[in-house]
C-alpha cells in the first residue's frame, strides 16, 4: 500500500510540473492537440500510479515524450501559420451583417439552436443585436455586437453611432498574413508606412497590426505600449 501511495505521489508531482510547463491555459481555452494530449496524458498517468508491475519510470517517459511533442507542435504553429491552421484550424465568421452564414455552421457542424446559445452566453438574445460572431478555433464563440447594442449603448444616449466594423489582422507576431493583405487590398509597401508611423522599424518587430474599415489602425511592438491612430478609410487608400 505504501508504494502505491507514493508512486501515486511521484506521479502526481511529475504531472503537475509538465502542465505548468505547458502553461495556464483552462480546458475550454486549449487547441485541439493540446487537448488530445491532456485526455492522453491523465490517461498515461493512471497507469504506473495503480500498476506497481509497471516501473515508474516507464510511466514518466511516455508523459516527457509527449510534453516534448507538445512544445515542437507549439513552436511550428508560432513558426507557420498554414502548419496552424493545419493543427488547430482557424476562425470562421458564422454570423455577419447579413445573417446567419448557413454554410459556414454547416461546415462547422453546428445547428442553430448552437448560435442562438452561444450568442446568449455573450449576453445577446437576437440576432439583429450581432454584427459579426466568429467561432474561434478552441471552439468558443465571440460575439461582437452592433453599435447601438453595445454596453452604455449610444442608442439609449441618442448618440448616432458610426456602422460597426470588424478590424483585418494584418500583423501577427511579427509576420505579415498575406491572405488578409488581400481581402484589405493593401501591400507590404503600405504596411510599413503603418509601421515607420508608429517608430517600429521592421515587421518582425511587430506583435499585431490591424486596421478596420474606417481607418483605424492598432499597432504594438513586442515591448511597449500599443499606440491607434487614423488613416485613410479602406477603399480611399492611395499607395
Amino acid at each position: 500500500m505504501l508504494t502505491i501511495i507514493v508512486r501515486a505521489i511521484i506521479i502526481y508531482l511529475i504531472v503537475l510540473f509538465l502542465y505548468r510547463l505547458m502553461g495556464k491555459r483552462q480546458l475550454g481555452e486549449m487547441q485541439p492537440f493540446e487537448l488530445v494530449l491532456t485526455l492522453i496524458i491523465a490517461d498515461l498517468a493512471t497507469i504506473p500510479m495503480a500498476e506497481i508491475s509497471v516501473p515508474v519510470l516507464h510511466g514518466v517517459v511516455p508523459l516527457l515524450t509527449l510534453v516534448l511533442v507538445h512544445f515542437i507542435l507549439t513552436v511550428l504553429c508560432k513558426v507557420s501559420t498554414k502548419f496552424s491552421r493545419f493543427v488547430s484550424g482557424k476562425p470562421v465568421i458564422v454570423v455577419n451583417p447579413e445573417g446567419v452564414d448557413y454554410k459556414a455552421i454547416k461546415n462547422l457542424n453546428l445547428s442553430i439552436d448552437d448560435i442562438m446559445e452561444a450568442i446568449r452566453g455573450a449576453g445577446y438574445f437576437k440576432l439583429e443585436q450581432v454584427q459579426y460572431a466568429i467561432m474561434e478555433t478552441n471552439g468558443k464563440m465571440s460575439v461582437y455586437p452592433k453599435s447601438e447594442f453595445s454596453p452604455v449603448t449610444n442608442g439609449d444616449m441618442n448618440i448616432k453611432a458610426e456602422k460597426s466594423c470588424l478590424p483585418i489582422n494584418l500583423i501577427s507576431e511579427g509576420k505579415i498574413i498575406k491572405e488578409n493583405l488581400k481581402i484589405a487590398n493593401l501591400n507590404e509597401n503600405y504596411i510599413m508606412k503603418l509601421l515607420n508611423k508608429a517608430n517600429i522599424k521592421k515587421v518582425k518587430d511587430c506583435l499585431i497590426l490591424t486596421i478596420d474599415k474606417g481607418g483605424t489602425v492598432f499597432v504594438q511592438a513586442f515591448e511597449g505600449k500599443y499606440q491607434t491612430f487614423k488613416v485613410e478609410p479602406l477603399g480611399q487608400v492611395q499607395e
